[in-house]
């Protein structure tokens, strides 16, 4: 896709974090407590724990976003992964998941987790060939939705 770049956080793109991900969770979900502090909170609730939202851009118009928030030192959550519907089986996803994953390699990071939920098939899809695995036991209360935990070992 040309014009295509992934970029780190800016305050500018603030709004489409929050956009982006309210758009596909309402689809298909509804919008819980922890999305509400990640969305509308993301310089604390990322940004200032040594986390990033990464940004994909296309003609300068924001059409994709995903967050590495910090669990502990050397673990981190891939949260709030969202490309506009029309991008989509573009690669736009895999651009941003790759992105993320040389974030936490940057850091010497050991893991990345996410959670997800089984009916996002595409996702998952996506998430798997990317070297992620389903672990066994979901062991996360934060979201009602969530029922699939996966991890990519670094």
């Amino acid at each position: 896709m040309k014009n295509l770049r992934i970029i780190p956080f800016e305050k500018k793109y603030k709004a489409d974090f929050e956009k982006l991900n309210r758009k596909w969770i309402e689809e298909f979900f509804q919008m819980e407590d922890e999305d509400f502090h990640t969305l509308q909170n993301p310089e604390s609730y990322v940004i200032e724990k040594s986390g990033e939202i990464f940004f994909a851009l296309c003609d300068q118009r924001v059409i994709g976003t995903a967050a590495m928030i910090p669990f502990s030192d050397d673990i981190f959550e891939l949260a709030k992964m969202s490309v506009k519907k029309r991008f989509q089986g573009k690669g736009v996803g895999k651009l941003l998941l790759k992105r993320c994953i040389q974030f936490a390699q940057e850091r010497n990071a050991k893991e990345i987790f996410l959670l997800t939920n089984d009916i996002l098939k595409p996702a998952l899809n996506l998430y798997l060939s990317c070297g992620f695995v389903i672990k066994n036991n979901y062991d996360d209360e934060r979201y009602e939705r969530g029922n699939t935990k996966m991890h990519l070992i670094l």
